[in-house]
């Protein structure tokens, strides 16, 4: 009896590890599947921190294409974008356009034309919305204050950004755009965004007050607020849900979807394998 008891009990662990393992990859659950994907702002940009590409670059849109395709792979129902509701009845009308003629040229195109409309072109994708909502917000504060809590770290980190992350650098000359972007959306880089782009804000503050804090709740507040106008769209469970933006908002998004009820993100890199 004992000898048929061992090998039940361990046919029972694996079917639960199994289980388990489809879970957490998204194969088997009621929650709606997201590639929460990011990226640099290949267009124009109020960003502070800008990357060079030439989006007008035959070779450059030729390689956002090879990454598109790669991401198509996710079948998407419904793509994100980073542009505000207000302008979805003309991101439609442009990405209909698209898809009517993918040979058309756009004046100004970016991450949204580039990427977006290539990859929901290769996927049958019929729906685009936007959720970016716009908010003030001063990246340089610490400059314009007496800091009296912690400038040595401030000037420190700003020194050199990249130190403890060198090898995941998306600025590194001579990489292609599917390395950069690679880098880009790793857990440890989009930590570091996190950091850069708010936390680092808490060391800078007058002697009574919280002036860092309080930008860098701002961008916080902006990215919750992103995530209520997702939360706006009527998605079911069967749709499958791409969002494409500024990295530092995936970022955000990946912290807020990892605690979801209601979505559960894939692996970003089983669709950027080589």
């Amino acid at each position: 009896m004992k000898r048929l008891i061992i090998p039940f009990l361990f046919l029972v662990a694996s079917t639960i590890i199994a289980q388990n393992s489809k879970r957490l990859k998204g194969e088997e659950t009621d929650k709606i599947k997201v590639l929460n994907f990011g990226t640099f702002h290949m267009g124009t940009t109020t960003d502070a921190t800008k990357t060079e590409f030439d989006e007008k670059n035959e070779k450059n849109k030729k390689a956002a294409h090879a990454v598109a395709k790669k991401l198509a792979a996710f079948r998407p129902t419904v793509i994100i974008a980073e542009t505000t509701p207000s302008y979805n009845d003309k991101l439609l009308a442009n990405y209909k356009a698209y898809l009517a003629d993918p040979s058309m040229e756009f004046k100004r195109p970016d991450e949204v034309e580039l990427l977006a409309f290539e990859l929901g072109r290769l996927s049958s994708t019929d729906r685009i919305y936007g959720i970016d909502h716009k908010m003030g917000y001063n990246y340089k504060i610490d400059r314009e204050i007496d800091n009296t809590v912690d400038r040595e770290t401030l000037e420190h980190y700003f020194k050199d950004r990249y130190a403890d992350i060198p090898h995941l650098n998306p600025h590194e000359e001579g990489l292609a755009l599917f390395e950069m972007l690679k880098r880009m959306n790793r857990d440890k880089f989009l930590d570091f965004l996190i950091t850069s782009n708010a936390d680092i804000l808490t060391h800078a503050a007058t002697e009574n007050g919280f002036e860092g804090a309080d930008e860098a709740a701002k961008y916080y507040q902006r990215n919750l607020r992103m995530y209520t106008n997702l939360n706006r769209i009527d998605l079911k469970p069967s749709d499958r849900v791409f969002i494409l933006m500024g990295a530092s908002h995936t970022a955000f998004f990946r912290d807020f979807i990892s605690r979801s009820p209601k979505y559960i993100m894939v692996d970003t890199f089983e669709y950027l394998k080589e």
